[in-house]
């Protein structure tokens, strides 16, 4: 329940609220399975405290902020872009230390959607005569956020598809070559998406073709994660994965499988993987388990780096919330790989449409970020 929001914001508070959203962004590639929040804290038109969320188990944005502020907190104005956390997690409520430093006034950019706050935290500041109003850039706030709303709301994380392809819509050539079709600047690009992500998922087609590591090679977005790699999730339904894939030695691997086979699963344990089972139809993985169980593991963001199988299957799906498309200047001809592993339409009505989010250039080739329209 959204608490006493005003019908107009003034621009001195849309300017507040901008600089916590900027705040928060410094969590971008570090905060999982946390959302990442900001915070700013003004008293008499001057900012007093500001600060951000950056890592699991560290303090909040707010506590920063207040520290930062000391004793100007109390009679001041808190923006922060996610409700005040009122519940005892890793680090105790920020509500209460709101509550505690003084703040008149809290406006926040959203309401948390976590069912252990959901408008617990405004509610709390309100019962403490704390003026409270929401809503404030609420869209920018979600799209920082959308692993953690998607995780919360739906059960599952956010997906991205990333395909690199050519302009003909070519992903390889037929003979299985791929490296490279796009730019180094463009496989740059891609580390930053990498970095921002909790998982990384593939296919055993790709394990089998590439033996990739699949990890975030930029060491300063590798610092801003804390040193910490994402997760690598394996769909592997019959259990193909060599024991001794480059993948398996970087650690933090999950290898979804549907088949039962004792010994390769004892090797593949043995070589550092964690196994999970969730057989599907037709002996294939359950993709939906599977994002579920991903959630279960608090993984809020999820990128998919794999071959026409496996896109074409999350496609389908509809369990694909964006494609990253990287577009080469170049022709591979029409026997060359696909980007989805698709039926024949039948029909025009069939196609699946999508929404353009952002198109730019990228060294040589250009991105399209894009989402499906189901």
């Amino acid at each position: 329940m959204i608490i006493n929001t005003p019908p107009v914001f003034s621009a001195a508070d849309y300017q507040y609220m901008s600089l916590a959203l900027r705040e928060a962004a410094k969590g971008l590639y570090g905060t999982s399975p946390n959302p990442r929040v900001g915070c700013v804290i003004v008293k008499d038109g001057n900012i007093v405290g500001y600060g951000a969320h950056l890592r699991a188990g560290e303090p909040h944005a707010e506590v920063h902020a207040l520290r930062m502020a000391g004793e100007h907190a109390a009679g001041a104005d808190a923006y922060v872009t996610l409700e005040p956390c009122s519940h005892f997690g890793r680090t105790p409520p920020c509500a209460d230390a709101v509550v505690k430093a003084g703040v008149k006034r809290v406006v926040t950019a959203m309401q948390d959607p976590n069912p252990l706050v959901a408008g617990n935290g405004l509610r709390r500041l309100a019962e403490h005569g704390i003026e409270v109003a929401s809503g404030l850039l609420e869209h920018e706030a979600k799209v920082l956020n959308t692993g953690f709303i998607s995780r919360m709301t739906r059960q599952r994380p956010w997906v991205r598809s990333k395909i690199a392809a050519s302009l003909d819509g070519k992903t390889g050539l037929n003979n299985g070559e791929s490296k490279w079709i796009t730019s180094p600047d463009a496989r740059q690009h891609v580390q930053q998406w990498r970095a921002q992500s909790c998982a990384i998922l593939t296919g055993v087609g790709t394990i089998l073709a590439d033996d990739p590591l699949l990890t975030v090679r930029d060491i300063d977005l590798l610092q801003k994660r804390h040193g910490v790699q994402p997760w690598r999730i394996i769909v592997d339904s019959q259990l193909r994965t060599p024991p001794s894939a480059a993948i398996l030695q970087a650690g933090r691997v999950v290898i979804v499988h549907a088949v039962r086979l004792p010994e390769q699963e004892r090797a593949l344990q043995g070589a550092g993987a964690e196994l999970l089972a969730l057989p599907g139809e037709g002996g294939r993985v359950d993709l939906t388990a599977m994002l579920h169980g991903l959630a279960q593991r608090q993984i809020n963001e999820v990128m998919v780096e794999a071959g026409a199988l496996l896109n074409g299957g999350l496609l389908n799906a509809g369990l694909v919330d964006e494609l990253l498309l990287y577009y080469a200047p170049i022709l591979l001809g029409g026997d060359a790989r696909n980007m989805f592993a698709m039926a024949e339409l039948q029909s025009m009505q069939q196609k699946i449409q999508l929404q353009t989010l952002d198109t730019r250039q990228v060294g040589v080739d250009w991105f399209i970020r894009a989402k499906p329209v189901m």
